[in-house]
């Protein structure tokens, strides 16, 4: 049954990787085959549970007697339970964002994002587009940052070759700034809330390669577009309603709502509660500053929200219901032991955490870097005990180690290299008709650079600062 599930995890990976080709949505395939890999399991349970889990099963089986019902019932309860409650706090949390954004676009507080980038200089808009893209992705996920900006670079530039390299410096931007947080990516979150790093550590570590990631391939980018956008006129914002929302109402619902984000890690410092409870406290207090905004509008039986952006909110529930469906299939990876030989090969073989991230990260270019990421978290465990009596080579897997910090860097950027290796980049394949070829002819070569780049930077900071 090992090899039934690992075939059954393969061909899934492999439908993931070509889905450009077969035009099979990944979220799917990652459904499909996390379910039915629980479900294989489940079948021949008595095997893994009296293999890997025979302490905890006589534990938990006690003086009653031993029956395929008690077999299931510790599955449930001490196998399942355990992995299915980290994934879905971590989906709680993205649907909170996801809350927060709407509420916040509502309220037109994007449009000072606008302004902002708005300017006849190629470079002005370049740089604000990077570094509101860059800002705005280390409080939200990926992907929502990504069709955000999408949208703000839509409402300036006409020009759609001029949109494909705007879009494409976005793209790079929004997943170089949401891996130095661990608020900042689905996987830099499940990296924290597993115990790999601490939030502070993590981000001392990452800011600076994620910045160099980000600013290389936007300076090469940059030089590729005229001495002058082609933007469209500039109008006044209408969201669809006759409100009347001051500036300062919305800077103040903007710094509510992305700011509150960076409550989350003290929050849970201090409550050790989920992080998504952190990100519902920051809801429920801009939903109740956004009320006592918008009174006028409520007594007035005017309409709280604008048209719905559905390509926006149909994109994010795509990833988050594919980021499940990988959590699954790498849990069920962990708990039929296939996880530990995987890592048994790379201890022997490899030996060197420098390799492995950059193979993970060219592998996240064909094949989406959440999966590639989340697996690679999963092939060792964080380590305990005395570091001074570890070899180097395995102090890079205690809690701040290296290992943690290189994979979520070289997923997010090497993701990059290719559209088809993040979520961000199917957007703006979509929104733009950005091809494969035309992105691997203009942008994957900057990309390749400023990832190279970052490492050089990571080994400088980490050389000096241990």
């Amino acid at each position: 049954m090992t090899i039934a599930i690992v075939t059954l995890m393969l061909l899934g990976y492999l439908l993931i990787c070509t889905e450009h080709i077969t035009r099979i949505n990944k979220a799917t395939v990652a459904l499909f085959c996390g379910v039915w890999g629980w479900v294989l399991y489940v079948c021949v349970g008595p095997y893994y549970i009296e293999k890997l889990h025979e302490l905890g099963f006589q534990e938990f089986l006690g003086t009653k007697d031993y029956s395929i019902q008690a077999v299931n019932e510790y599955i449930r309860q001490n196998v399942f339970q355990s992995h299915i409650a980290q994934l879905t706090s971590i989906v709680m949390y993205l649907l909170t964002t996801m809350a927060i954004v709407e509420v916040l676009r509502n309220n037109g507080c994007f449009d000072f994002v606008t302004k902002l980038c708005r300017s006849r200089s190629p470079w002005v808009t370049v740089w604000m587009l990077a570094l509101c893209s860059f800002l705005l992705s280390a409080n939200l996920d990926n992907l929502t940052a990504a069709v955000v900006m999408l949208m703000v670079m839509n409402q300036i530039v006409v020009n759609h070759r001029q949109r494909m390299l705007l879009g494409s410096i976005i793209v790079i931007a929004t997943n170089c700034g949401g891996c130095f947080t661990v608020i900042g990516d689905v996987t830099s979150m499940l990296v924290w809330t597993r115990g790999a790093v601490t939030p502070t550590n993590y981000t001392a570590a990452l800011v600076l390669p994620a910045l160099f990631a980000t600013i290389v391939p936007t300076f090469l980018i940059g030089r590729k577009l005229p001495s002058h956008l082609d933007l469209k006129r500039s109008s006044i914002m209408f969201r669809g309603d006759d409100a009347d929302i001051k500036f300062w109402q919305q800077l103040l619902l903007f710094i509510l709502g992305m700011g509150g984000l960076w409550f989350v890690p003290t929050f849970y410092r201090l409550t050790n509660l989920p992080p998504f409870l952190g990100a519902l406290c920051v809801l429920g207090v801009l939903w109740v500053v956004n009320e006592i905004i918008n009174r006028k509008r409520i007594l007035s039986d005017q309409p709280l929200t604008t048209s719905t952006n559905r390509s926006l909110q149909y994109e994010v529930m795509q990833m988050i219901m594919f980021f499940l469906g990988i959590g699954l299939c790498v849990d069920i990876l962990i708990e039929i032991g296939a996880m530990d030989s995987v890592a048994d090969w790379c201890n022997q073989y490899i030996h060197n955490i420098y390799i492995l991230s950059l193979v993970l990260g060219a592998v996240s270019s064909v094949m989406d870097n959440i999966a590639l990421v989340i697996s690679g978290i999963s092939i060792y465990p964080v380590l305990g005990g005395n570091v001074s009596e570890m070899t180097e080579y395995m102090q890079s897997f205690v809690e701040n180690g290296q290992y943690w910090h290189l994979i979520t860097l070289s997923g997010c950027v090497g993701g990059c290299l290719l559209p088809i290796g993040n979520t961000a980049g199917y957007a703006l394949m979509k929104a733009e008709d950005v091809t494969i070829w035309w992105y691997l002819k203009h942008i994957t070569a900057k990309v390749l650079l400023g990832w190279f780049c970052a490492l050089g930077i990571y080994f400088l900071v980490d050389y000096f600062l241990r």
